[in-house]
This record gives C-alpha cells, sequence and structure tokens, in this order.
C-alpha cells in the first residue's frame, strides 16, 4: 500500500487553491492579485506590498542543499509547528484516526491532535528515556496514522539511535508514517535520517532554522519527505506561509560567512554544554542532570518549584516541565553565552541540597 492511501480521501480528492502567484511569474507590471501599487512605508526594498513566492526559490535551493534532499522533497513553512499541523489534518480524519507519541515528548504533537479531534496514543518513554521500538510497534492500529518521534527529544534531550529509526520504518511499511522531529539534530551526534527518504516512503523528517541557525524570530521550518507526500502537503498548506521579511532575514545565513558564524556557535554551544553538566551536577541542590544531545539540560532538583523561584528572583527564567511524564522534579535549562551560565550557576550557589 502507498503512504499516499494513508491520508484523508478527501484531501488526495481536494483541488488545491492557485494563488496568483503561482499562475504567473514574470512580466514588469503585476495587476493579477488585487496588491497595493505602493510599497508601505518603512519597507526598506523589501516589497511588502507584493505578495511572497509561496515556496522561494532561492531558500528552497539553500535548505535542500543543507538536508540533502530534492527540491521536490522539501516543504518550507511557519516553523515545525505548522508542519506538524499539515501532516495531522492532511492524515488523520476526524474522530477516527489516531497519532502515536512517546511522552515525556514536544506537546504540540497532541496539541495538534486535538484541534483535529484526533486520538492520541501514548506509549510512554522508558525509565532512562529511551524510546522502547517494541512497545511502539505494538501500540499501531490501523487508525494511527502518524507516529512521531522526537530526537533529540524535548524536553529530555535524549536521542534515539538511528537503528531503531531504521527498525520501525522496516515495520511501518503501508502500515503508518514516521514523522521524526529533529529540531535539536544539529548538537546531536546521531545526525540527521533524512537520507532514508529514498528508501521509505513512510517517512517525514521535520527541520527548523529555530535552534542552531539562530532564526526563532523568522519562523522558518521544514518538512522533508518523499515528493508525493509533499504534494499532498501543498494541497492544505496556505498560499502564502513565508513572508518576505522572514525569507529576507533567513537567506544571509547560509552565506560562507553565516554557516561558519553557526558552526562556530554550535561549538560553542557544546562546549557549554559539558561545563554546565558538570558544573550542574556538583551542586548540592541537584539530584542528576539528564543525558542530553541537544542544547539544553533537563535537571532533578531537591525542590524545584524553590529552584525556579530563586532563578526567576535573580531575572533568570528556565522552562518548569515538572507537568510532564517522569520529570516532576526538573527544569529545562537552555546553554546561554558563558556570562549567562555563569550567572545561572553562581544564582544557584548556596541553593541547600
Amino acid at each position: 500500500m502507498s503512504v499516499l492511501d494513508l491520508a484523508r480521501p478527501e484531501i488526495r480528492a481536494l483541488q488545491p487553491y492557485s494563488s496568483a502567484r503561482m499562475e504567473a511569474s514574470g512580466g514588469e507590471v503585476w495587476l493579477n492579485a488585487n496588491e497595493s501599487a505602493w510599497a508601505p512605508a518603512g519597507d526598506a526594498g523589501l516589497g511588502c506590498n507584493r505578495y511572497p513566492d509561496p515556496q522561494p526559490a532561492a531558500l528552497v535551493e539553500q535548505l535542500a542543499a543543507l538536508y540533502g534532499v530534492r527540491h521536490d522533497q522539501l516543504l518550507i513553512g511557519r516553523g515545525s509547528d505548522e508542519a506538524i499541523d499539515l501532516l495531522v489534518r492532511t492524515f488523520c480524519r476526524a474522530g477516527q484516526d489516531a497519532i502515536l507519541i512517546q511522552p515525556p515528548t514536544f506537546g504540540m504533537y497532541k496539541v495538534y491532535a486535538g484541534i483535529q479531534n484526533a486520538a492520541v496514543i501514548e506509549v510512554p518513554l522508558a525509565d532512562d528515556f529511551s524510546l522502547d521500538v517494541d512497545a511502539v510497534l505494538a501500540a499501531v492500529t490501523p487508525a494511527v496514522k502518524l507516529i512521531f518521534v522526537c530526537t533529540p527529544n524535548n524536553p529530555s534531550g535524549q536521542s534515539v539511535p538511528r537503528e531503531s529509526i531504521e527498525r520501525l520504518l522496516r515495520q511501518l511499511d503501508g502500515r503508518a508514517l514516521l514523522v521524526v522531529d529533529e529540531a535539536y539534530v544539529e548538537f546531536s551526534c546521531e545526525g540527521s535520517v533524512a537520507d532514508l527518504i529514498d528508501r521509505h516512503e513512510c517517512l517525514a523528517v521535520l527541520r527548523t532554522l529555530s535552534k542552531a541557525w539562530a532564526l526563532a524570530g523568522a519562523r522558518i521550518g521544514s518538512v522533508l519527505a518523499t515528493a508525493a507526500v509533499i504534494a499532498l502537503l501543498r494541497r492544505v498548506m496556505s498560499p502564502y506561509p513565508l513572508p518576505s521579511p522572514c525569507v529576507a532575514v533567513a537567506l544571509p545565513a547560509f552565506s560562507a560567512p553565516g554557516q561558519e558564524q553557526a558552526r562556530a556557535h554550535i561549538a560553542m554551544v557544546r562546549s557549554e554544554h559539558e561545563r554546565v553538566r558538570g558544573a550542574l551536577a556538583a551542586l548540592p541542590c541537584v539530584r542528576a542532570v539528564l543525558p542530553s544531545q541537544a542544547n539544553f539540560l533537563a535537571v532533578r532538583f531537591d525542590d524545584a518549584a524553590a529552584v525556579y523561584q530563586r532563578l526567576l528572583d535573580a531575572g533568570i527564567v528556565v522552562r518548569d516541565i515538572r507537568r510532564y511524564p517522569k520529570l516532576g522534579d526538573a527544569l529545562r535549562i537552555t546553554i546561554g553565552t558563558r556570562a549567562e551560565n555563569d550567572r545561572l550557576l553562581a544564582a544557584l550557589q548556596g541553593v541547600a541540597g
């Protein structure tokens, strides 16, 4: 069975909207989209009076090269969040289909399933936050259309070995679409699994520029999949998902200096990650620092609520993740600059265990 057979039949039959920018390009006088002929104040040459290219060629070219996929295997949207929403709306019939997740994990999978009225099947991570492949496969029913695997996982920080992903793919062909969320993969030693797309049509990979590429404010993410799946998602996507200013901000990141800067920042994060991990583990108020291959650490405290408040009083904001399963005593701490990390550690000095 083709992966497309898993999608909602009404989406497969949908006649997608054809925007003015999609139907015609080129020309010198644009009178086809009911836009303003005048740029707004402060436009600075961005051309915001005109609708943007739905999939800007220059950005598609850069991201396809970065992720090692063909142009037709890539769809760019407003962060990974939009990609998750598109996948759920495309593959899950309201009140009938389901997604499968492994808590504790990124909360938006469950949120978008709820918006679509799709069921959520949960297969908890093991006590050491590893993924149990056998348990995941045993939980797959005909109703499950999407299986989300976050690696490195948020909020625990642990990566899923490539062998586990490959094993899932071998068993899921024709049964469900495996969605591997690689938001933090640049910080991991495991690397991306995007190279498996040509061998497994049941694989989709989520990538983002928000973390390692320092473009969280630009809201640019991508879904990588077979050309057929990408074409199906484009039917559901809004006509103009990428604002021109966001694209203009993102493109310089792929220049030679931009890429060199990104690599330098990733190296600094990895170095600080190890330093901060060691310093936190030595504090009397810390029970444990969980293994992490992301740009953050999940840390267990004797009194997480008190530590959270102490840091807030010191002007330091961390993420309270006590609501997540198995993390009732934990806070998530992003690795910052060396000065920011030193300020964090100084604020925690003297906190009793």
